[in-house]
């Protein structure tokens, strides 16, 4: 998705990282808030105009349970990083799913009731004959031993 914003328009992806924050003024009270629409320049309008823009690449590009999760927010950068979250998670996330992934894959062994083509089918891609080889080598059960 990220290459598809880039090619529609550079800047959208530029927003969506960067996330200027809408247009936005001090009052007299030294509070920043948000700039009356009635009171933006020609820049605070190209930054709004891209916003929306960026919404809704983002909402068309999404399914109706991923709407539902980025509805309420204000800007993109906002909708993106929700996303992000939602499908990648957080560092310490992203840690964790590694270390589990590596461990499984440590833990890899054929159990007594399989054979060897079992044994590979659930990892879902296509081993060389020397690949499986060298595993099945380091994995076999102690019942194996004798052959």
């Amino acid at each position: 998705m990220t290459i598809f914003i880039q090619s529609l328009d550079y800047n959208l992806w530029d927003l969506i990282v960067d996330c200027p924050n809408s247009p936005a003024i001090t009052n007299e009270n030294g509070e920043i808030i948000s700039k009356p629409r009635n009171k933006y320049n020609d820049d605070d309008r190209k930054i709004v105009q891209l916003n929306a823009k960026a919404k809704h690449v983002i909402i068309c590009a999404i399914n109706s349970n991923e709407f539902n999760r980025v509805s309420s927010c204000v800007s993109a950068k906002e909708m993106w990083d929700r996303l992000e979250v939602t499908y990648e998670g957080t560092n310490e996330v992203k840690e964790a799913k590694i270390n589990m992934l590596v461990h499984e894959y440590e833990m890899f062994t054929m159990h007594d009731n399989e054979d060897i083509k079992t044994m590979f089918t659930p990892l879902g891609k296509i081993y060389t004959n020397s690949e499986i080889v060298r595993k099945i080598l380091r994995c076999l059960p102690r019942i194996w031993m004798p052959k």
